[in-house]
């Protein structure tokens, strides 16, 4: 019920957003992964919950309608992680509470309400990129949360492209939403690996003024080049699943798309790391989607 591959997906948000904010990790960024952690699996015993009887009839081996788990459980569940996550962010400041209340409202809005709306898949990029605020207002919380926000928007829409077409998840029959996923996919690569390689024709092309200082050189180029490969492994990691969806838009191939859009968070994670100039995290998050894929081949991710 809890999706523990998708779990990997969750603290390169709050990674993302601390270098967003020019901070580097500290105890507060742990507080808001925990607080991250608490309620993305809030959302997953409350979706269960709220889709019990759809399930029942899609998907009876689901853990609440084959009677693994009882429907109050997973209520009392979603419940008590909404809870904690709270308290957790709370313990990282009011700036950080303050993004955590409206990201808890979104979580619930969304299983309960909006999630066979239109207004679906919007609100789960909002909830999205509400956690990658979270980590810059817990990490630098007197610092305006605003300067996260590109890397917000850059989140958030590859989450509205996944939602999107995981709304087809169990019916398929349609090629339009992979299509737009596969467009959207390659537009945010190019958003945020164009710098990169441009400081890297700067770095291989002779400059005719007087040279930098040997202090400043070298550390760009690697950070344009990190930020270039993470961006191609996001783009590999989405892409492909997503043209075999538009190519025969099948229930099993849209799961597919699904999983390979969910996995592809976490290069897009630790590319908008490199990008904001923080190679450390930028590493540190790329090495979960290893992990994350390793527990998918046991656990579905969907």
């Amino acid at each position: 019920m809890l999706r523990l591959p998708a779990l990997f997906t969750v603290p390169g948000d709050a990674l993302a957003g601390a270098a967003a904010a020019s901070a580097r990790p500290d105890s507060r960024t742990l507080l808001a992964i925990a607080s991250s952690l608490c309620l993305y699996e809030a959302g997953m015993a409350l979706n269960d919950w709220a889709d019990r009887h759809e399930d029942a009839a899609e998907r009876p081996h689901r853990p609440l309608p084959s009677g693994r788990i009882h429907p109050a459980s997973a209520f009392t569940a979603a419940c008590v992680l909404t809870a904690t996550g709270l308290a957790l962010a709370s313990r990282a400041g009011r700036p950080a509470l303050s993004v955590a209340t409206p990201l808890a409202a979104t979580v619930w809005a969304y299983d309960l309400l909006l999630k066979r709306t239109a207004a679906g898949p919007a609100a789960m990029a909002a909830a999205r990129g509400l956690d990658l605020l979270l980590g810059a207002a817990a990490t630098r919380p007197t610092a305006p949360v605003r300067r996260a926000l590109p890397s917000a928007a850059l989140l958030s829409t590859h989450t509205l492209a996944v939602t999107t077409v995981s709304r087809r998840e169990t019916t398929g029959g349609s090629s339009r939403a992979p299509l737009a996923a596969l467009a959207t996919t390659g537009a945010l690569t190019f958003l945020v690996a164009r710098n990169a390689s441009l400081a890297a024709r700067r770095a291989s092309t002779p400059s005719r003024s007087a040279p930098l200082p040997v202090t400043s050189r070298p550390s760009r180029p690697g950070r344009g080049i990190l930020r270039a490969a993470l961006a191609a492994t996001y783009t590999a990691t989405a892409a492909r699943p997503y043209l075999h969806a538009a190519l025969n838009p099948s229930p099993p191939l849209t799961q597919r798309a699904v999983g390979g859009g969910i996995r592809a968070t976490v290069p897009l994670q630790a590319a908008l790391s490199a990008r904001a100039g923080a190679p450390v995290s930028a590493l540190l998050t790329a090495t979960l989607a290893p992990l994350a894929r390793r527990f998918a081949r046991k656990v579905s991710i969907t």
